[in-house]
């Protein structure tokens, strides 16, 4: 049922969780019984979640963490991990500052450039803590980061972007070819991101 709210727009109830009863199956399945792994270019992961390739949320050691948790993470190649040796310092630098500090700290922070010894380091890290490495990169540091990490042994390379396409225009950068980049890397290539279910 739709109610008016005036000058054409109208709206519906919507309904929460608590007020909705589920109705049972006919067919249903003990939990031991049930299989929610998933693979990955050859790799099992025990849960079906992805910790977001973020500074804040995935470290090489919270990257080995969430394979021996049956999950996957995901370190950030753009992030603080691959620009300065001593990242825990950044990090803690950075959640020391106030909101008026935070954009100009960020902004300084991030000019430093990215290290391959550290990409190289960071990849190594997680595959001697026994963890599942996995990276990621902004489709326009691919090219150049892929070649690192899929030679310092990363297990999927995950390009992250919030819109991505595959025939993006564009005439003041060449775009990056999914199809040959996929193919040059030799190993499993996520595309895309997630912020919630």
């Amino acid at each position: 049922m739709e109610i008016e709210l005036g000058r054409a727009k109208k709206t519906r109830r919507g309904y929460g969780f608590d007020e909705i009863s589920l109705v049972p199956s006919i067919i249903t399945i003990n939990p031991e019984d049930t299989d929610i792994s998933i693979k990955i270019g050859g790799k099992k992961l025990e849960i079906p979640i992805i910790a977001s390739a973020m500074d804040g949320v995935v470290s090489p050691k919270t990257a080995a963490l969430m394979s021996q948790y049956g999950g996957l993470g995901v370190l950030n190649l753009g992030g603080v991990w691959t620009r300065y040796e001593d990242a825990d310092k950044m990090l803690e630098k950075i959640a020391s500052v106030s909101k008026e500090e935070y954009v100009p700290l960020m902004q300084k922070m991030y000019v430093e450039p990215i290290k391959k010894e550290l990409v190289i380091k960071r990849i190594k890290e997680i595959k001697s803590a026994g963890g599942i490495a996995a990276v990621s990169s902004i489709p326009q540091d691919a090219i150049e980061l892929g070649p690192i990490a899929r030679d310092a042994g990363v297990d999927i390379f995950v390009i992250q972007s919030t819109v991505i396409s595959t025939k993006h225009k564009s005439k003041s950068s060449e775009p990056l070819n999914l199809k040959d980049f996929c193919e040059m890397m030799e190993i499993p290539v996520l595309v895309g991101n997630c912020v919630t279910y």
